[in-house]
């Protein structure tokens, strides 16, 4: 009995019954590493210099399928938002995504300085979003005065890379670089656009007092929402990529 004691903290949190949000959590990290796995397979079956862009593929679901291991766990048992492991998550994550959009475009002519570019602004739009959130949770004027600013800072990082890769030099170079690799930067622009919008919607509903005083998406918990676009988007920005790879390789 002792020994069962002993070992007790060490066992997984379990989810209840009717725990949505923590259902999706589990889904979330088992859909992750399934895609890791699948990506990793693949690997080997594509042609070398799209080798790279699938590496990354895998290794985003991978870093996200173990922090939705964790996050599950900090969910069942404290049943709050794991706003800190969300952001850890991203701030390796994100980056990354936009990394597949130098290699894809690389072959075209992308320099160095592309790369940085688009690795600076995800970082800024995600260092700005967390001290927003931060400062946000003590529900005080000051506070939420705060909170707004870094979010319109957030803001401008995410709309510069989304002016990037669907009018600026990322587009540019994906036409240059031909029909299938402009087809798949087209659809992960899109992600960019729509997928990556959950992430400010979910800041301003967040934020004390809402958007401009709405509470919008109120009684949807948003971590269902987070954890859903984080799956579509992952996921979805590797199968294009892989996609993109077996083209080519054929």
């Amino acid at each position: 009995m002792d020994a069962l004691v002993n070992i007790q903290p060490l066992l997984l949190a379990q989810l209840k019954p009717g725990d949505y949000v923590g259902f999706t959590f589990f889904i979330g990290s088992m859909a992750m590493a399934a895609a890791t796995v699948f990506f990793f397979f693949q690997f080997s079956q594509v042609d070398k210099k799209w080798k790279d862009s699938l590496l990354v593929s895998g290794l985003i679901t991978f870093i996200a399928a173990v922090h939705y291991y964790y996050m599950r766990d900090f969910w069942a048992s404290s049943g709050q938002s794991p706003t800190e492991f969300r952001y850890i998550d991203w701030i390796l994550t994100v980056p990354l995504m936009c990394v597949e959009f130098y290699l894809v475009t690389k072959k075209a002519g992308a320099k160095i300085g592309l790369l940085w570019r688009l690795i600076i602004a995800s970082l800024a739009m995600l260092l700005f979003g967390f001290l927003g959130e931060s400062t946000g949770i003590y529900n005080t004027p000051e506070t939420a005065t705060m909170s707004w600013v870094m979010g319109l800072l957030s803001g401008l990082a995410y709309f510069y890379i989304l002016y990037l890769v669907m009018f600026g030099e990322v587009k540019e170079l994906a036409a240059k670089a031909g029909p299938q690799v402009a087809k798949a930067v087209n659809i992960l622009a899109w992600f960019v656009l729509v997928g990556w919008a959950i992430y400010p919607i979910g800041y301003i509903a967040g934020t004390t007092g809402g958007l401009f005083g709405a509470q919008i998406l109120e009684g949807l918990p948003m971590d269902i929402v987070y954890n859903i676009g984080d799956a579509v988007n992952k996921i979805g920005f590797g199968l294009v990529i892989y996609s993109l790879a077996v083209a080519k390789t054929d």
